[in-house]
């Protein structure tokens, strides 16, 4: 799972495997180790009880927790992600998005692209010509 936070905003794409474990088991859970022995966590949930997306942070975890039904609908189909916005009580929102993880259009070397989701545009110039 990559996670990218930036400003008020916070994107986390999956992979194939980790929207399979996010249906069937409910969470995928990424750990990135720091010097010292910390760690950052961050995770995200489906959740039955949940009616919009919306995220947390406490004890070094961020966990975005999506309703349970969207998970759903998203895992079994083509839908790319999951978008929902979250409004702080001091009126700040913030936007969130999980999405499915893509291989790239032109290989990377040292890149690992074998559990992605097909790119939408591979392929496209096929047979043009």
């Amino acid at each position: 799972m990559k996670l990218r936070i930036r400003d008020n905003s916070v994107r986390m794409r999956l992979t194939r495997s980790e929207v399979e474990a996010l249906r069937d088991d409910g969470v995928v859970v990424a750990r990135t180790a720091f010097p010292g022995g910390r760690q950052l966590r961050y995770q995200v949930e489906s959740s039955p009880a949940s009616v919009n997306p919306g995220a947390t942070l406490s004890d070094n975890t961020v966990t975005v927790r999506l309703p349970e039904v969207a998970v759903l609908a998203w895992a079994n189909s083509e839908q790319v992600s999951i978008t929902g916005e979250q409004q702080h009580k001091n009126g700040d929102v913030l936007s969130i998005l999980v999405e499915k993880d893509f291989a790239c259009l032109a290989p990377r070397d040292g890149e690992d692209e074998s559990d992605m989701f097909p790119h939408p545009a591979a392929g496209q110039d096929e047979g043009a010509g």
